[in-house]
């Protein structure tokens, strides 16, 4: 089995090994698998492992590899997918007790846009159930028990990109695929130490994706690097045919961040989080020291307009998620869930009247010209990632999670693109980081600032210590 500073590589750094033959896939794939059967399960990460099918794609990646047929850089490179999406022959149970029998008869366009680029799937990361679309009060809010966060198995990972964030973390995968309708990638991001990317709303197509709110929904990779996100998202974008939300190709298409020649200009969010833990504070003042000492950034402060956005953001969610659920509410099938909040959420959702919904949508258009005013100031805002490190494993969300979150809920009821990066550590070796933020479209810019932060520092190359 290959050594623990194998697993850790970066994508960018594997990519290159196998393309040059130093690394086979199958070896990969095995060792990667045997450390998931080991740890995986301590950690509540996975939700199916697919070891069969993994080992056929990586005989097949070694064997078109040695024939010179070479599909690019994930060629041969092993991954984990979260059970929202859809894999042909497998469960895709949504991390809920009432799909536990659920299969979807197609790949979802993710999954098969990846298979096309020779990627391997190793499995299915476990998640909050349905996405979190009912609500939830406790990290078990799981059909497969909370994601144990890999740097302390006493803390969460976050979610409902739960697994995927403990799988790449932990050195399970060299890869997994999140998704985010508020916070699940730059969430278990920033918990869990890692490089996670929320791409522009309908830049990655969702066919055979779990809907939970069709107009905030978005599907994007957790990695170890900024670099590995850039890598990822040209593979990931472009229009969808099956996807109403998905954007024109000219515009879905992404081609990559390139090297900055001049100065970026960052706006450090001043009104954002209203207390920060000291360890988070002192980690991000450490990081904002870091960008203003670049020669590529200019630092100023920004502040975010007042308004009722996160309360706008969550009516879309909850009645989105309500039309989405219907079924299973009317059925009665949310008492199978979990969690105590989820079922009752979905009734509580169906409440909400469509002149509170209209209202949203209105503050939503508002909301998207005040942030572009703000974008002709700046090019990327920043902020840490959360106020807090990862909270307890058995902890009551409602309490510890409960901070005001402005730019969570503009950045995704806007469909903003963001980034989070590790920046360094609590007293608990719990990760802190840091999240950059762009406008509708310019993916390449938040991308940019995570690359020149991460080529000054080294959080994002550290890795847990798992027995």
């Amino acid at each position: 089995m290959l050594s623990e500073d194998i697993l850790f590589l970066s994508v960018t750094e594997l990519g290159k090994r196998i393309r040059s033959r130093h690394l086979s896939p199958v070896e990969l794939t095995e060792s990667y698998l045997d450390r998931s059967r080991h740890i995986g399960p301590k950690l509540n990460a996975y939700a199916t492992l697919m070891p069969e099918l993994a080992i056929k794609q990586a005989h097949a990646a070694e064997k078109e590899i040695a024939a010179g047929k070479y599909r690019g850089p994930l060629h041969g490179i092993p991954y984990a997918a979260k059970d929202l999406l859809a894999v042909k022959g497998y469960p895709t149970t949504w991390g809920a007790r009432p799909y536990s029998d659920q299969r979807i008869d197609s790949d979802a366009l993710v999954i098969k846009k990846l298979e096309a680029a020779g990627a391997i799937l190793l499995g299915k990361a476990a998640m909050i159930e349905l996405a979190g679309g009912m609500g939830y009060r406790f990290p078990s809010a799981s059909a497969t028990g909370a994601a144990k966060n890999p740097w302390n198995t006493d803390h969460w990972t976050c979610g409902s990109s739960s697994g995927s964030g403990a799988i790449t973390a932990a050195g399970l995968a060299a890869f997994a695929i999140g998704t985010e309708t508020w916070g699940s990638i730059i969430c278990p991001s920033g918990f869990c130490g890692l490089s996670g990317l929320r791409p522009t709303y309908g830049r990655v197509g969702r066919t055979g994706a779990m809907a939970l709110s069709y107009t905030m929904d978005k599907i994007g990779p957790i990695t170890r690097s900024a670099e590995d996100c850039d890598l990822l998202l040209k593979i990931l974008a472009g229009h969808d045919p099956g996807d109403v939300g998905s954007l024109p190709e000219a515009s879905a298409k992404y081609s990559g961040a390139p090297e900055v020649s001049g100065r970026l200009r960052v706006g450090w969010l001043a009104n954002q989080w209203k207390e920060l833990q000291p360890a988070v504070n002192q980690a991000a003042m450490d990081a904002r020291a870091v960008l203003e000492k670049s020669p590529n950034i200019t630092l100023s402060n920004v502040t975010l307009p007042e308004g009722p956005w996160e309360t706008a953001a969550g009516l879309v969610v909850s009645v989105e998620g309500a039309t989405a659920f219907r079924d299973l509410i009317h059925s009665g099938g949310v008492a199978e869930l979990s969690d105590p909040l989820g079922k009752i959420g979905g009734y509580m959702n169906e409440e909400i009247s469509a002149s509170d919904f209209i209202l949203a949508q209105r503050i939503r258009t508002i909301l998207q010209k005040k942030m572009e005013e703000i974008f002709t100031q700046v090019d990327v805002l920043a902020t840490p990632s959360l106020p807090v490190t990862a909270p307890r494993i058995d902890a009551n969300l409602d309490l510890e999670l409960s901070f005001a979150d402005p730019i969570g809920g503009i950045g995704n009821i806007c469909g903003l693109p963001a980034i989070s990066v590790p920046c360094g550590f609590d007293q608990q070796n719990l990760p802190v980081g840091i999240q950059f933020i762009g406008r509708a479209l310019d993916d390449a810019k938040p991308i940019q600032a995570a690359r020149i932060y991460q080529r000054q520092t080294d959080w994002h190359k550290k890795k847990p210590h798992l027995a």
